[in-house]
């Protein structure tokens, strides 16, 4: 048996937290329970804020957030591009099936990012491209539900932002090497 470090975590600090910051969001959004599950996503995966750009879901927005986000962190409705109004720095960073876009698993997160979807049922908006500083795109065949990118997405960050520590060789641990 070998000794193996104690975890660097406990309750009051996990998980570990992502550096930088992110908000995510949709463009024309039109069915609240995906935007219910996109919100309560981006509030586990500790999102700054979320937002969506010319949505027209209903107003049962939190039927499918359990977790309340909306008493957690703001949420942005801006009726077009012309309201949208990031921090400074933040860059602005599309999801979309495209083939000039980054595969996600190539893509290095900005420290200061929000994260943009398409509607369910089609594309980001050509303004909303050319607004983009990346365009990225999950690597399917075919595109997946908009809550399920987001949070691809969401996991990939802190995933490849936060501190943990390495997978092991083999389950279980690495195997002890004999010298």
């Amino acid at each position: 048996m070998t000794n193996q470090p104690a975890p660097s975590w406990s309750h009051t600090n996990w998980p570990p937290k992502a550096r930088g910051y992110f908000a995510i969001g949709a463009e024309r959004m039109s069915k609240s329970r995906n935007l219910g599950n996109l919100m309560r996503s981006a509030h586990g995966f500790g999102a700054s804020f979320t937002f969506t750009v010319g949505a027209t879901y209903k107003a049962l927005e939190a039927f499918a957030d359990t977790s309340k986000s909306q008493l957690h962190l703001p949420h942005y409705n801006w009726t077009g591009l012309d309201e949208m109004v990031l921090p400074q720095g933040c860059k602005l960073v599309g999801i979309e099936l495209l083939d000039k876009a980054i595969d996600l698993p190539s893509f290095r997160h900005p420290m200061k990012a929000a994260y943009v979807l398409g509607p369910e049922q089609g594309s980001l908006s050509e303004p909303l491209l050319e607004r983009c500083d990346y365009v990225i795109r999950i690597p399917t065949s075919f595109c997946v539900n908009v809550a399920m990118a987001g949070a691809i997405v969401m996991y990939d960050r802190v995933r490849t932002l936060a501190k943990f520590a390495d997978r092991p060789v083999r389950e279980g641990g690495p195997r002890e090497t004999s010298q």
